[in-house]
């Protein structure tokens, strides 16, 4: 194949397509390259709130109303039954000592649930990525996109056009041109093989490996440990169980299959193989008895070091998609919103391929920065695994960030929430942000950290993170908005309107 694009996309991962999905929106010619083909396996399975309204965003922007349903549990199901995906409610995290059984503390002092629905309607998911990638390409391909799998690029190369990508997709010669390239491959990917790109490593953030696999026949904690009162059965969640030096998650799918993994400080743990995730499981009592009878489907994959940042993300044609630049660690799920945020950016890029420069300087500077503040957040969390009330403390920053800016772009309020992940530049949150992560560092008295990081939300918490009394099991409440209608610069009507639109139903209120 010998042709000439005005957009190559090389990594047809769901960045990938996405992207390509807009390119050809915008009128350009697309190719979209894959190395291997689908359906495949690929780890980053959890969306966030904040990941489907960008979604949400894209197919509203760029006219793709297929990918609407995609963007809640209850849609996905009625929509695309065939393409497989999980039921995510929350957040769940359980705080365990070392071969010691985990019991429920009348403080929940070692456990907490974050909702981030209210019910399973609107509700986020799981993306079972063998099936979802594969869709999304399918749709690509529907809209004219131009798609060559298992085709491997072995150079790179200036051409007057932008960017010459030479290769083979088996016996035949592949010989591409594009006025501008995205490498959507990964971290140590594609563009940054070929243009030796220079790494710089992530401050404070320690040297983390990963070991993962699917399984089936996994237990609910939910019937092991029973859990009255929850805001929302703990298992429709993104589970993690936490442990001095690491912590493991396990993500339902509804098709049986549940993906589960650990990520820990490299060399605590002796994580290579199967036999590695046993000796673990050794470790942590509860978490055995609920995979007493797990059966992994393939292989465990062992990922080595998984933080990585890219000390370059964009040139004069090309540029690489944020989970290419960066990757911190699966801890909170933030690699999908910073991904669509970035193919955001990069759309905009597109609009403007005569004049890009500024774009991608935008896009750049705010993927360095995104990936930057993520990897603050989690770094500070590993250091205090071993201290569960820090630990939950750390993670309201994160929360209450994610829901203020979630609830700002529903109201039509972008501006609110900044240009920056996590309100980076908010004025009062992003210094108080800084402040709570420093003492973390330093290991500060617990108490000084919790006071710290209560004030730091103070001002952007709408979701009654702040409410001790609820002992660390938050659901989503409609009052919790409406009292904080303030902060958003809404009145009362401004937020029922927007839980309107969004479906939601009011829950009654907490029981303490």
């Amino acid at each position: 194949m010998k042709a000439d694009f005005d957009v190559a996309i090389v990594g047809s991962g769901f960045s990938g397509s996405l992207l390509a999905m807009i390119a050809k929106r915008l009128g350009h010619s697309v190719v979209l390259i894959e190395r291997g083909s689908h359906p495949r396996f690929a780890i980053g399975e959890s969306s966030t709130p904040l990941a489907n309204l960008l979604l949400e965003e894209i197919a509203t922007t760029y006219d793709l109303p297929r990918l609407r349903p995609l963007c809640e549990w209850g849609s996905w199901q009625r929509a695309y039954p065939d393409v497989a995906c999980g039921l995510k409610r929350g957040f769940t995290f359980y705080h365990h000592e070392f071969d010691q059984p985990w019991a429920r503390r009348p403080d929940r002092a070692n456990e907490l649930l974050v909702g981030a629905s209210p019910h399973d309607e609107v509700a986020d998911t799981h993306w079972y990525r063998a099936e979802f990638d594969e869709f999304l390409v399918r749709e690509a391909q529907s809209l004219g996109v131009e798609y060559l799998d298992e085709t491997e690029l072995t150079g790179v190369s200036t051409s007057p056009l932008g960017l010459r990508l030479e290769g083979a997709r088996g016996a035949k010669r592949v010989d591409i041109q594009s006025r501008f390239t995205v490498d959507a491959t990964g971290p140590h990917g594609f563009l940054h093989r070929a243009f030796g790109l220079p790494e710089s490593p992530f401050p404070n953030l320690p040297s983390i490996e990963g070991l993962f696999t699917h399984f089936v026949d996994v237990h609910r904690w939910d019937e092991l440990m029973p859990c009255a009162g929850a805001p929302y059965p703990p298992d429709d969640a993104a589970v993690h169980h936490v442990f001095p030096g690491g912590w493991i998650w396990a993500l339902r799918f509804g098709n049986g299959i549940t993906s589960a993994g650990v990520a820990a400080v490299a060399g605590h743990f002796e994580l290579a193989d199967g036999t590695g995730w046993e000796k673990l499981l050794d470790r942590l009592p509860a978490v055995r008895e609920q995979f007493a009878h797990a059966r992994a489907k393939m292989p465990f994959l062992h990922a080595t070091n998984l933080p990585f940042r890219s000390g370059a993300v964009a040139g004069p044609n090309w540029a690489l998609m944020p989970s290419a630049a960066g990757f911190v660690d699966p801890l909170l799920s933030t690699g999908f919103p910073l991904t669509l945020l970035g193919i955001q950016r990069l759309a905009e890029v597109l609009k403007h391929l005569d004049v890009p420069e500024p774009h991608l300087k935008r896009h750049e500077t705010q993927t360095l920065r995104e990936v930057d503040r993520a990897a603050q957040l989690i770094a500070a969390l590993y250091r205090n695994m071993d201290r569960p009330q820090v630990f939950n403390a750390l993670t309201l920053l994160y929360f209450a960030a994610a829901s203020f800016t979630e609830s700002a772009r529903r109201l039509g309020k972008p501006d609110l929430a900044g240009k920056t992940f996590l309100l980076g530049d908010h004025a009062r949150f992003a210094p108080a942000f800084e402040l709570c992560v420093d003492l973390a560092f330093q290991h500060a008295d617990p108490t000084s950290i919790v006071k710290q990081v209560l004030t730091a939300i103070e001002p952007i918490d709408i979701a009654g993170l702040s409410d001790l009394s609820r002992r660390n099991s938050y659901g989503v409440f409609a009052s919790d908005l409406r009292n904080a209608a303030h902060k958003l610069n809404a009145h009362v009507e401004e937020i029922d309107a927007m839980l309107a639109r969004c479906g939601f139903v009011a829950n009654p209120e907490p029981v303490p």
